[in-house]
């Protein structure tokens, strides 16, 4: 009796504490967004915080905007159930970073003005390539705001204390976890409409503060209760996921060999390419990365602040496995797909087991959970409020200011649409998370990585590097990348005929591949080099030009 007393209490205490956590990062992120607010006076403001953040400050800003709940949800739940194919995530985002920095990040901010649009349309016909951009800008980013706002329905019923029976101000769990699709819906579009880049960035920087010191504790915390013997955490892991030494081993998600179904087999092969290339190619085609390279004043500044977020994030991924690991030996894979089949929620559960042996009984299991689950959603919250960014300015810029204007707009107009932009988008973005919400996040980002890799990262190399580039191959290379992720998505077993779909009563499924990378990037790049050859359009002194400015910044804004 006593026991069951003394864990009602801590559940009410974490919930309460929780609460109040969240409330107080809620109440703090809401005062930084009125005060850049006051600060936010024109279009450049709006779009890319006045050009005013150091490299340092944007380095944190895109950690913050990165390390998404696909990070410290997604991939802590794959290597707790899965074991060595969970880290794959982890090094695959980090590697992204190097052609983000290598190929994209200094021609980029010495290219553009606000959107990755201005890139593409530089030395082509504005309004197609324009139109194009905003479609897969808005495609991309929708996708990414799934991910992050199941990440926050999964959170809720854990934080709550809400089994399965039991309500929280009547509420059941499924109920709670479409309020908090909603909750943060409505608190994203108030970031952005509100707060513009300059509210957003610097939300951004609190959050990657807070998580990359949550991080660090739970890490320190989980080696503390091994004596820092990895070898001993490791085969706890490997014990009590039920899979032995197998878990330590590549085969258990991915590539997994069927015995005596070749085909099923070499499928499976194929997915973890697939997945491999795009997750290394995604980066450099993400909306809402991209734009991040226009809010300092130099390219100088953008490539020191790409360095700052691979060290940022490269310390990070590290520490999810420690996280995943820890969760997989201390909370063990039952506890973890019993509270959310999808893993989403082994880092606060680990939370919570870490509190009980460190701080002292249910209380402290409570107080840890609570504290991780506030910068859970923290996390969270930065993440769509940059997405929302992304695909407003692009809508308002890009398809309103050039394409129906036809460059007529005032600042102001544009601003008043990016604005609207971001409400319609998040009321979209909240409908589809509620139909999600059975798939695991870290695997949603890596279908945004696909369509982003797919549809962008063509358009912008072929800009940035080949002289017959034209607006027909920018055209063809978007949309076909595009259509063809898209249609592969909807056709695999991600949408229907699995137990793990989005639809799983239904089963209209014909590809056999979760990840479509492995076709739909190389077909966006052939799309791209078909329809720039079939075209007669030709400017080489608008290239010379663009490669001027790419190189050396002459004429950037």
């Amino acid at each position: 009796m006593n026991t069951v007393l003394a864990a009602e209490a801590g559940g009410s205490t974490a919930r309460n504490l929780t609460i109040t956590l969240f409330l107080v990062f809620v109440a703090i992120t809401l005062a930084i967004t009125i005060w850049a607010s006051r600060q936010t006076k024109t279009a450049t403001d709006f779009y890319a915080g006045g050009r005013s953040f150091s490299g340092f400050q944007n380095g944190m800003a895109i950690g913050g905007d990165y390390m998404s709940a696909a990070s410290f949800l997604g991939i802590a739940g794959i290597i707790a159930l899965y074991g060595y194919d969970g880290f794959l995530y982890s090094i695959g985002f980090l590697v992204a970073w190097l052609v983000a920095l290598l190929l994209v990040a200094e021609l980029l901010r010495n290219s553009g003005r606000y959107t990755m649009a201005d890139v593409l349309a530089f030395r082509m016909r504005q309004r197609p390539v324009r139109t194009a951009a905003a479609v897969s800008t808005i495609t991309v980013s929708i996708f990414y705001l799934l991910a992050q706002m199941v990440g926050a329905g999964a959170l809720v019923a854990l934080l709550l204390g809400i089994k399965p029976g039991t309500t929280f101000l009547g509420m059941d769990a499924d109920t709670a976890k479409v309020a908090t699709i909603i909750m943060v819906g409505a608190l994203m579009i108030i970031y952005v409409t509100v707060g513009g880049m300059k509210g957003t960035t610097y939300v951004q920087i609190v959050k990657a503060f807070l998580l990359m010191t949550g991080a660090i504790v739970m890490t320190l915390l989980v080696l503390a209760h091994y004596k820092f013997n990895l070898s001993t955490l490791l085969g706890d892991a490997a014990a009590a996921s039920g899979k032995g030494e197998n878990f330590l081993r590549p085969g258990q998600r991915y590539g997994v060999e069927v015995a005596g179904n070749a085909t099923q087999t070499f499928y499976n092969k194929m997915d973890l390419l697939s997945l491999g290339i795009a997750l290394v190619l995604g980066t450099a085609g993400l909306p809402h990365i991209l734009i991040r390279f226009y809010t300092v004043p130099t390219a100088k500044t953008a490539r020191k602040s790409v360095l700052w977020a691979i060290g940022i994030i490269g310390t990070f991924y590290l520490l999810t496995l420690a996280l995943g690991f820890g969760a997989a030996a201390m909370v063990g894979g039952k506890a973890i797909t019993a509270q959310d089949k999808a893993g989403n929620t082994a880092a606060p559960q680990l939370a919570e087991a870490l509190g009980i042996k460190f701080l002292g009984g249910d209380l402290g299991g409570a107080t840890l959970l609570a504290i991780i689950a506030a910068v859970a959603f923290a996390t969270i919250l930065a993440v769509v409020a940059g997405l929302t960014l992304a695909s407003s300015s692009s809508l308002a810029h890009d398809f309103y200011a050039n394409v129906v204007k036809n460059g007529q707009a005032s600042e102001r107009q544009e601003v008043n649409v990016a604005r609207i932009s971001a409400l319609v988008i998040g009321a979209i973005s909240i409908v589809l998370s509620i139909f999600a919400q059975s798939l695991n996040v870290a695997f949603l980002v890596a279908l945004a990585f696909a369509v982003a890799a797919s549809g962008n990262l063509p358009a912008i190399l072929y800009s940035l590097f080949w002289k017959r580039f034209n607006t027909s191959g920018a055209v063809w290379a978007i949309y076909g990348g595009l259509i063809s992720a898209v249609v592969l998505v909807f056709f695999s077993p991600v949408v229907s005929g699995a137990p793990t779909s989005m639809f799983p009563e239904q089963d209209w499924q014909w590809f056999p591949l979760s990840n479509p990378g492995i076709l739909s990037i190389p077909f966006g790049f052939l799309c791209g080099w078909i329809g720039t050859v079939i075209s007669k359009e030709h400017d080489e002194e608008k290239y010379a030009e663009l490669e001027v400015r790419a190189l050396t910044g002459a004429g950037a804004h």
